[in-house]
């Protein structure tokens, strides 16, 4: 019998139920030799003990008799096997099937399948593989990674001739369509190596990108060595140590995410990344060893990423051979352009450091310029790891760096490529810091490197014209800014101490400071960058977490902003900022939000409203004027309009833009009889890509409890709440809305559905929803404790108050109960998501319309603790 490391030996004759008890204990004993084994002779070790019970069934299914071989392809065919990968098998026969073989085949599959083994296979002639071959690449990759198992030794040696003769892809045909296989994949993966969940094979950087490297070596040099590649100059030993550093520990990953999941996965799922962590011998306590781990991990994918890019790329020239087709032209003594590449002219290139900094100034120089030649990716990387000191420590380095933020196109690809290639991470010795640096939650999608890159092209994207009309007010802004650079700058800095520790607001201040007196910045070039990295965050939170309606709150931010100047750097930076945090982030109705701040605090800056009492009733007289209006232009009378508007309270015009006043008013002026009531309208006129729910209805009890269950029932979530009454006895409730995606709800079959069900509810014919939707899978890895503060006001009849908890479904509904128990009013709110964790701002009151004392604000605390936190 054959024997694997492990000492597992297949028994005589072989059960059911002793190959499984066989592949438990070989499960457990990898489990445990995955502590401290080689990660490579685990994954062949797992191989050979396969192998030898494909050996042993071939036997028992007398399968010997048979003109048969059997080969393993695929990634079986590599020899080396994860604890649930598939096993993928060839059935090689010559001529017509017996009808005994056929059977024996069938009895073969069905003994593994019955021992739990993932197996996959195909019985196939010769002439069957050349035809699926030729028609499809993913089986003629498939077919080039086979390995003799057993059978017969003469069709296994014409199998191995076809490949090397007969292959129906020549190299050209295989290398293009690898390569359109790898765009097609990247792309699904939104071209990011940087996802929160990465699949270990198939993201950008992962095993596959390593893999089709080898394919496209193993189709052109015939060889199943990797180190080929080497003698036929196409990488260094040095990279090719480097690549299968990055794969061994890709695999120490999967095999530990295997183990974990107890089942083939390959989504590094936050549920098991702390399981995978501590297999992996990360020893940080709480979230601190999954961004240790992730860290390592991003930084392996982005070196595969880079070495992918540029073996590619050396294929591409050597199997295309165009080279001497494009177009080329000297920059100077160093570079050239090559096509739509930049190349070195020669292999000293990088021999003074700043020409380093004077390569990224080339290609900003010149924007046809698309990709750096694979040579000179290669002379960069070799520069790079001969450089012993930040390059910011060379006089010439620092002139070069600012030089670059202060070219019109320096923030463009001149800028990532500095990124990519680690050069940034070698000027900036605090970028070196965050380079792989993870946030364990659901709102940071990306490392804080890359997310700070990504703001960065958010903000150069303001310059584009093509861009001008997606963010108006940002181009606008960039078009007059004097020193755009200040911006760049504040963007690079304004995360960079996240990680050490503390603030990293205060921390990255610090830092900013430094570099404006190493650059030799003006001292108020300096007191900008380093305010607008303190402060990069207030604008973000007083516009969805604060009353902007509210002068006092706008009176107060203006304080802190001080100059019009801040306003609009900051305004720009809280842009970028929030896009390039989440790609779900951003909606119309945050858009709005900042915008409507921006004005504001503008206005009053500029000292445009001299009080905040006069700048409300300025606000009031407008859109009521606006309004009359649009209603005037509808056929309603002054005297109607005026009657119906006596009833309303002046908070309500304040809150309210004209065109919402005049639909809410044109459609309560259409009410004849309280029995139809609850009036519903939903819509969008505010025109800020959200739905608005709009409820008018009799006094009603608790009706913000009734309608966030009913939202929750839906998949709604609300974002903005103004709870107003009437003189009279009537409640105008206003929602802002949107659905699981960000997207609004357009569809007319659930505007209806949403319509009756708020009716049945509000009118008593049905209670509100109660059930519990089950927690998310993304949530379940966190923990986020309750917690509420109140927010100092001067107002003395409300009481605001912040609350932080694990989001979920139905927790605005459970908030809304807990009040309702405590006879308490909601009379606002505004909901923040942060990735898992809900960001709340109630404004309430006690039913005789106060605010609440300390022994009220201690019961509301204590109640809204203990029902959130028990789930």
């Amino acid at each position: 019998m054959s024997a694997s490391v492990s000492g597992i030996t297949w028994p005589s004759p072989l059960t059911i139920a002793t190959g499984r008890a066989c592949l438990e204990r070989y499960q457990h004993w990898s489990a445990e030799a995955f502590v401290t084994a080689d990660i490579e002779s685990l994954l062949r070790d797992r191989s050979v003990m396969i192998d030898a019970l494909l050996q042993q069934l071939w036997q028992h299914f007398e399968l010997t008799e048979q003109p048969l071989t059997l080969i393993a392809v695929g990634g079986f065919g590599r020899g080396t096997l994860h604890p649930h990968s598939d096993i993928d098998l060839l059935f090689l026969h010559q001529g017509p099937l017996s009808a005994q073989a056929s059977a024996a085949i069938t009895q073969y599959i069905q003994f593994l399948w019955d021992l739990h083994l993932d197996v996959g296979h195909s019985v196939r002639t010769l002439d069957d593989c050349v035809r699926e071959a030729q028609a499809d690449v993913s089986v003629a990759t498939s077919l080039l990674e086979q390995r003799y198992i057993c059978g017969c030794a003469d069709l296994e040696r014409d199998f191995r001739q076809f490949l090397h003769s007969d292959f129906p892809w020549s190299s050209s045909e295989f290398y293009e369509a690898k390569q359109a296989e790898q765009d097609q994949r990247h792309t699904h993966y939104h071209s990011t190596s940087y996802n929160l969940e990465p699949n270990i094979k198939s993201s950008p950087g992962g095993l596959r990108d390593i893999q089709t490297i080898g394919w496209i070596a193993k189709r052109h040099f015939h060889t199943q060595s990797d180190e080929s590649l080497v003698q036929y100059n196409f990488i260094t030993a040095a990279e090719l140590l480097e690549l299968r550093d990055y794969q061994e520990f890709l695999w120490r990953i999967r095999f530990a995410l295997h183990l974990e999941a107890n089942k083939k996965e390959d989504r590094l799922l936050f549920d098991y990344q702390p399981a995978v962590a501590a297999r992996m011998g990360y020893n940080e306590t709480g979230k601190a060893a999954v961004e240790a781990m992730m860290k390592d991990y991003f930084n392996a994918v982005v070196g595969v990423n880079e070495l992918n890019d540029m073996l590619l790329q050396f294929f591409a020239q050597t199997i295309l051979s165009n080279a001497n087709e494009l177009e080329s032209y000297a920059i100077d003594a160093n570079f050239k352009v090559l096509g739509k590449s930049i190349a070195a002219q020669h292999d000293d290139v990088f021999a003074q450091p700043a020409t380093l900094l004077r390569f990224f100034i080339a290609i900003a120089n010149h924007p046809e310029v698309r990709y750096v030649r694979a040579h000179t990716i290669r002379l960069l990387r070799n520069a790079r790891r001969e450089l012993t000191h930040p390059l910011s420590d060379d006089p010439e380095c620092r002139q070069l760096f600012l030089q670059l933020l202060r070219h019109p196109n320096g923030c463009g690809l001149a800028f990532e490529r500095m990124h990519r290639h680690k050069i940034l991470a070698h000027y900036l010795p605090q970028w070196a810091q965050i380079v792989g640096q993870m946030q364990f939650d659901l709102f940071h999608a990306y490392t804080v490197d890359e997310h700070t890159f990504r703001l960065v092209r958010n903000l150069y994207s303001y310059n584009d014209p093509a861009l001008a009309d997606d963010f108006p007010l940002c181009a606008e802004i960039m078009a007059d800014m004097e020193k755009p650079e200040l911006l760049y700058l504040a963007g690079i800095f304004h995360d960079i101490a996240k990680g050490r520790g503390g603030d990293h607001s205060e921390l990255g201040e610090h830092d900013a400071r430094n570099f404006g007196l190493q650059h030799q910045l003006s001292e108020a070039d300096t007191d900008l960058i380093a305010w607008l990295v303190r402060h990069h965050l207030i604008m973000s939170v007083t516009a969805q977490k604060r009353d902007i309606h509210d002068p006092e709150v706008i009176a107060t931010f203006a304080e802190t902003v001080a100059t019009v100047e801040r306003l609009e750097y900051l305004y720009c930076l809280t842009v970028a900022d929030i896009r390039a945090t989440n790609s779900s982030l951003w909606n119309n109705w945050k858009a709005a939000l900042l915008e409507n701040l921006y004005s504001a605090t503008r206005a009053a800056l500029e000292e445009q409203q001299p009080s905040a009492q006069r700048q409300v009733r300025q606000r009031i007289t407008e859109h009521k004027s606006h309004a009359m209006a649009l209603l005037l232009s509808a056929g309603y009378t002054v005297q109607r309009i005026q009657e119906l508007w006596s009833r309303f309270t002046a908070d309500y015009f304040l809150r309210h833009q004209p065109e919402q006043i005049a639909w809410h008013s044109q459609h309560i002026l259409s009410v004849t009889d309280d029995d139809v009531l609850p009036l519903i309208l939903i819509g969008d006129e505010n025109r800020q890509g959200t739905t608005e729910l709009f409820i008018y209805h009799l006094e009603h009890e608790h009706l913000f409890a009734e309608v966030a269950a009913v939202l929750d029932n839906q998949n709604l979530s609300i974002h903005d709440a103004q709870i107003l009454a009437t003189r009279d006895g009537f409640v105008m409730d206003t929602f802002v809305v949107l659905q699981d995606d960000g997207q609004p709800l357009t569809e007319p079959r659930r505007i209806e559905s949403l319509k009756q069900d708020l009716h049945d509810v509000l009118r008593g014919r049905r209670p509100a929803p109660s059930g519990q939707r089950r927690l998310p899978r993304r949530l379940r890895s966190f923990k986020v404790p309750t917690a509420v503060t109140f927010v100092p006001s001067k107002k003395s009849h409300r009481t605001a108050f912040e609350l932080t908890a694990l989001d979920r479904p139905g927790l605005i509904a459970q908030i809304a109960r807990v009040l309702q128990r405590l006879e308490l009013n909601i009379l606002a709110a505004k909901i923040t998501t942060v990735g898992e964790q809900a960001e709340d701002l109630f404004i309430i009151a006690t039913e005789d319309n106060t605010a609440l004392d300390d022994e009220q604000k201690a019961q509301l605390r204590r109640q809204l603790i203990t029902t959130l936190d028990d789930v």
